[in-house]
């Protein structure tokens, strides 16, 4: 900001219901050259536009998808191609809405931005969100039906195939979020996932290294990573699995040193600080400045996988808000995904940070 944009700002703080005009005669400065300042600090995010509200300052805004997760798991082993006795059960489900969510439950100032239907199952999924998450930058679309997912488990928990209607997720563009920039302005920290168009997805990464924010990536699954953009400069964690790395990295991983060889092409790409998981194996990590490293999990009983990856990524990313390591971060990474991992929830209603804290001294300590 100039000094006449600090001095105008000042001004706002002192009297939110100063007109245009006052401000013109207490700067010296024209009406229009006002106007002109104030739409630049909404831009910036400095101000919320409407009765030159203040934004309220998050650390975390968390952009992408919010859907309603269904889960059917079989009692016995899978017979397909005939009916198979199961268990049902509805949660509050998508990427970013479920990382927003853990973070929120440990702590941390969150927001989010998704797109949802004016329907029934819309305003559940809100409902259903708000207590842990600031919801106010989230979208009701009508004439859309908000995204559904429904997860086939079989008996041991494993998911076997997945179902998801997200076309409501195609109705953003660049001008909805460009009209929500001012809350992602605020935040510290952004986290963002794919289930937006890809000129949307390159729009904010853009912006955000042009605002020198922190953005962490996070894939929604192989075939969406297809459109996150070539040049990854400005981001500074994408967190994939093995499917997504092998996209991105155009390579397949057979062997542990495939891994790495894929992370460095990913990093070649303009990225920070890559982390690949492995599914019962764990993950590595590898960063532009050379740490590198495999952590393995410990054995536990696996309840449920669903959301398993979400808290990783929401541990991961609590750890880089308190300033620690790469290695510590995946290790409180893993130990979140351990909550999930024996939870029958996506988000485990228990999670916070006392409970995170005495599962990671238990297992990495």
């Amino acid at each position: 900001m100039n000094d006449k944009e600090i001095h105008i700002l000042e001004l706002i703080k002192e009297n939110p219901f100063v007109t245009q005009n006052e401000l013109a005669e207490k700067t010296g400065l024209s009406r229009s050259a006002v106007a002109g300042y104030i739409s630049s600090l909404t831009k910036e995010g400095k101000l919320l536009g409407r009765a030159y509200v203040f934004p309220k300052k998050k650390e975390v805004v968390c952009i992408g998808g919010a859907n309603i997760d269904r889960k059917l798991q079989t009692e016995e082993t899978i017979q397909y191609g005939t009916s198979n006795p199961a268990y049902s059960s509805q949660s509050a489900g998508g990427v970013a809405r479920n990382i927003a969510e853990n973070l929120g439950r440990l702590g941390v100032q969150t927001s989010l931005f998704t797109i949802i239907g004016e329907d029934h199952g819309g305003e559940w999924l809100l409902e259903s969100t708000k207590a842990y998450v600031d919801i106010t930058p989230s979208v009701m679309k009508e004439k859309h039906q908000t995204g559904t997912y429904t997860a086939l488990l079989d008996s041991e928990g494993e998911l076997q195939v997945a179902l998801a209607d997200m076309s409501i997720y195609n109705s953003i563009n660049q001008e909805l979020i460009e009209k929500k920039w001012a809350h992602v302005a605020s935040a510290d920290l952004v986290i963002l996932d794919t289930n937006f168009p890809a000129d949307v997805l390159a729009y904010v990464i853009e912006r955000c290294r042009k605002e020198g924010k922190s953005l962490c990536i996070t894939p929604v699954s192989a075939p969406k990573v297809k459109k996150l953009p070539q040049n990854l400069h400005g981001v500074s964690w994408l967190i994939a699995n093995k499917d997504e790395a092998e996209v991105l990295a155009d390579m397949n991983i057979k062997e542990e040193g495939d891994f790495f060889q894929a992370a460095e092409i990913i990093l070649s790409k303009g990225v920070d600080k890559v982390v690949i998981t492995r599914g019962d194996k764990g993950l590595i990590y590898f960063t532009k400045s050379g740490e590198a490293g495999v952590i393995l999990p410990p054995k536990i009983n696996v309840v449920d996988v669903t959301g398993a990856g979400d808290s990783l990524v929401s541990g991961i990313m609590y750890s880089h808000i308190k300033g620690l390591h790469t290695e510590d971060a995946c290790k409180i990474g893993i130990a979140c995904s351990l909550l999930t991992l024996q939870s029958n929830e996506t988000v485990n209603p228990q999670l916070n940070n006392k409970k995170l804290q005495e599962t990671f001294g238990n297992y990495f300590h």
